[in-house]
């Protein structure tokens, strides 16, 4: 992967990880019930589901490739279209609202990492997510692998650095979601439309 195309990958990662999804709630509610050591093993339950989620897109993605290169330009093309109809809904959904009325202070670190892993497993639209946004970023003229790798691991250690972050300011951004939670929702639905507006077009 060349250096510009990673730099927007990096930088597309963060904006994602920003947005407001099942996982990010799940860090959030655990840091304000559990405290923000407990809820690491709901990060990191959450990111070997990522983990996990993302091997299983780049399976298919590598199948694709096998097959035809111009598979993988219709693919980016598509995948645009579908990360553009995400930002739709998003810019359209109502604010988050976060419930805390689960047990305080008293999980078990394995309840705590199944619930994180379960909670990423469990959401099917992040397999359809990940393979309209990969695909954006693979040069079919170097080695998958490395690609492949570089790009698992720097989204899943970008999505545990957010998490955790969340975690430790769940008090705090428990009023800004319910406050400006529809002008948050919009930006990240903004992000959603410009990255699949612009993305397939890059070379």
């Amino acid at each position: 992967m060349a250096l510009h195309t990673w730099l927007i990958y990096l930088a597309a990662s963060i904006g994602l990880a920003l947005t407001p999804g099942p996982s990010s709630l799940l860090v959030i509610t655990h840091g304000a019930l559990h405290g923000r050591r407990k809820t690491l093993f709901t990060v990191a339950g959450g990111a070997l589901g990522f983990l996990s989620l993302i091997a299983l897109s780049m399976l298919g993605i590598g199948a694709l490739l096998e097959t035809s290169v111009t598979a993988l330009t219709l693919l980016k093309f598509a995948g645009g279209a579908y990360l553009v109809w995400l930002g739709v809904q998003l810019w359209r959904a109502p604010p988050v609202q976060i419930q805390l009325d689960g047990p305080a202070g008293d999980a078990h670190a394995a309840a705590l990492f199944r619930n994180g892993l379960l909670t990423a497993l469990s959401n099917p639209k992040a397999l359809l997510f990940y393979g309209a946004f990969l695909p954006q970023f693979i040069d079919p003229q170097r080695g998958l692998l490395g690609q492949f790798v570089l790009m698992a691991l720097n989204f899943v250690a970008v999505e545990a650095v957010v998490e955790i972050a969340l975690s430790r300011l769940a008090h705090r951004i428990r009023p800004l979601l319910q406050r400006a939670g529809r002008r948050f929702n919009r930006a990240c639905g903004g992000l959603f439309v410009a990255l699949g507006a612009m993305l397939p077009m890059l070379k």
